[in-house]
């Protein structure tokens, strides 16, 4: 299986690989780090790991918990699959159908950001335009329609609302940590491409 480990670690030399080897360890192969933050002599690491499932999740958090100054901060399952290139995928889809681009989006996003659904939401309504395969057939009561980029928490869900022409796209996930600045900009920056892509692929056929 695959897993993402959010990890909150020292900001020296050395501790990487120690984190490293102690994924080895436990038998799970490292197959993407991404930096989320460095900052005060810190950094915010997730990594996605192959997990041969052997054992429970909560023992790779403790294994790798024990490495000094190290705090594994979630694990979750994860679909996004490193070296696949899911988020050009996207784009090149929006770009050969521009007038489907809202609905690849909300279909493609919960795997970029390792989340498990994700609707479009009338901006005026707050009713649901259209939803991933395993979006719920009723969402979260919160308001999901803010004027800004946003990301919230609300009943056992973490969720980010993000506006674009005339609906909102939300995307939610239950199982791993409250999403972070990083993965809220990477969001934002899809909704605004896409946007242009189908804006001006929507003109071009007009």
């Amino acid at each position: 299986m695959l897993l993402r480990l959010r990890v909150s670690l020292p900001d020296r030399p050395g501790v990487l690989g120690q984190v490293a080897r102690a994924f080895g360890v436990m038998g799970a192969d490292i197959l993407q780090v991404t930096v989320l933050e460095r900052q005060s002599g810190r950094a915010v690491d997730d990594f996605t790991v192959s997990w041969s499932g052997l054992f429970e999740p909560g023992e790779l958090r403790e294994r790798i918990g024990v490495v000094p100054g190290t705090r594994v901060e979630a694990v979750w399952p994860t679909r996004e699959a490193p070296g696949t290139s899911p988020d050009y995928d996207l784009l090149g889809h929006v770009a050969g159908e521009p007038d489907r681009a809202y609905l690849a989006l909300v279909d493609a996003v919960p795997d970029l950001v390792s989340a498990e659904w994700a609707v479009a939401v009338d901006s005026s309504t707050g009713e649901v335009v259209h939803g991933s395969w395993q979006a719920p057939e009723t969402v979260p009561a919160a308001d999901l329609t803010p004027l800004r980029p946003a990301s919230f928490s609300e009943g056992g869900l973490h969720l980010v609302s993000v506006p674009m022409d005339g609906v909102h796209l939300v995307v939610a996930r239950s199982q791993g940590p409250a999403f972070h600045r990083a993965e809220v900009d990477k969001v934002v920056r899809l909704v605004e491409i896409v946007c242009v892509l189908a804006r001006a692929g929507v003109s071009r056929t007009a």
